[in-house]
């Protein structure tokens, strides 16, 4: 079984609590500047996840459809008292199960990309985007900055959560960034996690996306819109649109 078919379950939710939902309605405040994105708006949120932003794009009057593969994810995000007409789907990011053009949007957010060993797989995913926007219709990819990540890497940090103690450890190989996350419980219990997701460079991921058939407007390297930088950007976010036909 694959790291990512174990890790997103109930215990994801435990060690990522800190991910709320403000850092989301911040985040998709921005994005929905840059995409465009309103009231009648058809948007894939894709890799949705616990449906944070899935939420906030609703509210803003998006018609919003959150595709995640965990389904202990997706339950949770189903369980949301808010009516916003969400419609929550499990499937592979590499093979989605819509139907071509079906989106106005796709957004990809909370660094949803490279987990996959060969790059043919994580540029199927470029490639079902692609398919599933509607002509010029708009996506955003929101990944990590590797030379920030290689530079900043904290190979350990430990806490608490009740009477949980979490440990992380993170190293990098090769071209890959890889966690192990140890969950221990007060008798002595413990569970073990891995995370491992492939880095590439901005001009890996032009590359592969121009591929792909999008086409690039902008590359930011924040929320708050700053321009990409190699040393010193946190992200790497890369937002533009599916070329209408000429």
């Amino acid at each position: 079984m694959s790291w990512y078919e174990e890790s997103f379950g109930e215990d994801y939710l435990l060690v990522y609590r800190h991910r709320d939902n403000s850092h989301a309605e911040q985040e998709v405040h921005e994005v929905a500047k840059w995409l465009d994105l309103g009231e009648g708006t058809s948007v894939l949120d894709l890799c949705c996840g616990t449906g944070r932003h899935s939420r906030s794009l609703a509210r803003l009057g998006c018609q919003v459809t959150g595709i995640d593969l965990s389904e202990v994810l997706l339950s949770h995000a189903q369980s949301s008292k808010e009516e916003l007409g969400i419609r929550y789907v499990r499937g592979d990011m590499r093979e989605l199960p819509f139907t071509d053009q079906s989106f106005d949007a796709v957004v990809n957010l909370f660094t949803s990309f490279g987990y996959f060993v060969e790059d043919e797989e994580n540029a199927k995913v470029l490639k079902e985007i692609q398919r599933v926007i509607k002509p010029g219709g708009r996506f955003l990819i929101d990944f990590l900055n590797r030379e920030a990540v290689k530079k900043n890497l904290i190979p350990q940090s430990e806490r608490m959560d009740g009477d949980i103690r979490i440990l992380e450890e993170r190293w990098i190989d090769g071209d890959f960034v890889c966690k192990t996350i140890i969950l221990t419980k007060e008798h002595g219990e413990k569970k073990v996690y891995q995370e491992r997701v492939k880095m590439y460079s901005l001009e890996q991921m032009e590359a592969m996306i121009d591929a792909s058939g999008l086409q690039i407007d902008r590359v930011s390297g924040d929320f708050k819109g700053s321009p990409y930088s190699k040393d010193h950007s946190q992200r790497m976010i890369f937002t533009g649109r599916v070329p209408t036909s000429t």
